[in-house]
């Protein structure tokens, strides 16, 4: 099915069936996602070396090819044919990023981001609002609201999916959430969004999101060498509002049925109150709302206006002495906690995520310092995430095409649907 018909079928059938789909988040080996994957990373690439890239016969590729030309994928550059070349074989391919697109949604404890990216994952615009007030229905809605006045400034690009990538408990198969921290239970994210926005829909644990963006948008390698340098095993340890993980296992990011677990009341030996009655919980101790509160309390910031982490940073960096111990002794305990997590599971890499490391730099050679006194087990590859400020953006990107680039021709079918 071409483009030009998806879109007339899309409009005609918009709203009126929901389409829930799980994520997908793994590197898949299926032919046609092999195909759809090295055009993406290295297109515009020929038929040749596609087969070297993933292993395949040329008999295959030409096969991928062909279909995924035929839903519009892919599109041929016969512009690039060399002088003298004979056969439509030689006459290289590459992703039809420009007349698609995909929406991405990133719901935080505070802010909730916005972005429209093309097939590649390349992001073409993103915008923050804050996160609603109110009950689950009326938030969601608004939300709703706000993606969908957002990519409607691409008006000439069809858009094939929605992702949402929130904290809590999410169950992937009826895209409802459980999200203490805005008051949601049930929360009906994927029948609202996705009916609102009349796109098929996957909803994601965020950091999960974030795990398989280290999988498929950060490599920009060919099939296999992406497949050896994502082998093993990976942990991925997130902290900005919330505190998270993920394991990532050969390729496939590990999501247990019943959804993410949670680490957000780990022990830290701090004397943070958590909403909990405990004291020292994890996220209570490191979440950016809690450093913001502890720098109210040894006066390093004035609580008003509403104290922020970024006031923090400012401090510090202005040279106050009592906003870097605070950081300080942030970092560590991030670290200490990263030590225990990778001492239980023993994972080849350690990739750390969120603000809490990236907004301020200082910190991370504390975390490193804290990870090696407190690891029991040989040195490991620890590495900060390279998606920097923006990884809740890469995380709904990633979501919103998990199912297209594992099952490439069936997803488009049901986009058409």
């Amino acid at each position: 099915m071409s483009v030009t018909t998806l879109h007339h079928t899309r409009s005609a059938a918009l709203r009126s069936r929901l389409q829930l789909v799980p994520p997908d988040l793994r590197i898949a080996d299926g032919p046609a996602a092999s195909v759809l994957r090295v055009a993406c990373v290295e297109g515009p690439i020929s038929r040749e070396r596609a087969a070297r890239a993933t292993g395949s016969s040329i008999a295959t590729v030409n096969r991928q090819v062909s279909a995924l030309l035929g839903v519009g994928l892919l599109r041929e550059r016969a512009d690039l044919v060399a002088p003298g070349a004979i056969g439509r074989p030689r006459v290289p391919f590459e992703i039809n990023h420009e007349p698609l697109s995909t929406i991405g949604i990133h719901i935080g404890a505070i802010v909730t981001g916005i972005v429209v990216s093309d097939l590649r994952g390349r992001i073409l615009g993103a915008v923050e609002i804050p996160t609603p007030a109110g009950s689950s229905e009326v938030a969601l809605a608004s939300v709703t609201r706000s993606a969908g006045a957002f990519a409607g400034r691409w008006h000439r690009r069809t858009p094939l999916w929605v992702g949402v990538a929130i904290g809590g408990r999410v169950d992937t198969a009826s895209g409802t959430v459980d999200h203490p921290r805005l008051g949601w239970e049930n929360g009906r994210v994927g029948g609202i969004i996705g009916g609102g926005l009349g796109l098929p829909i996957s909803v994601s644990g965020h950091v999960d999101a974030m795990a398989a963006a280290e999988l498929l948008l950060a490599p920009r390698l060919s099939d296999r060498a992406a497949a050896q340098s994502n082998s093993g095993t990976s942990l991925y340890f997130y902290t900005r509002e919330t505190a998270g993980m993920a394991l990532t296992i050969d390729g496939r990011v590990h999501t247990p049925a019943s959804g993410p677990g949670s680490i957000a009341h780990l022990p830290t030996g701090s004397s943070a109150l958590c909403g909990c009655g405990a004291r020292g919980c994890l996220e209570a101790s490191v979440s950016d709302r809690a450093v913001a509160a502890a720098a109210v309390e040894r006066n390093i910031v004035a609580p008003r206006p509403r104290p922020s982490v970024a006031a923090v940073y400012r401090a510090a960096q202005g040279g106050s002495g009592a906003a870097r111990e605070l950081l300080v002794e942030r970092a560590q305990i991030l670290g200490r906690t990263v030590a225990l997590l990778r001492d239980m599971f023993n994972p080849d890499r350690v990739v750390l995520g969120g603000q809490a490391f990236t907004a301020y730099p200082a910190g991370i050679p504390h975390v490193g310092q804290a990870f090696a006194a407190h690891s029991t087990l040989p040195r490991t590859d620890i590495r900060v995430t390279g998606f920097g400020d923006r990884v809740q953006e890469h995380a709904a990107t990633v979501v919103s095409l998990s199912a297209l680039y594992a099952d490439p021709l069936a997803s488009m079918r049901r986009a058409a649907a």
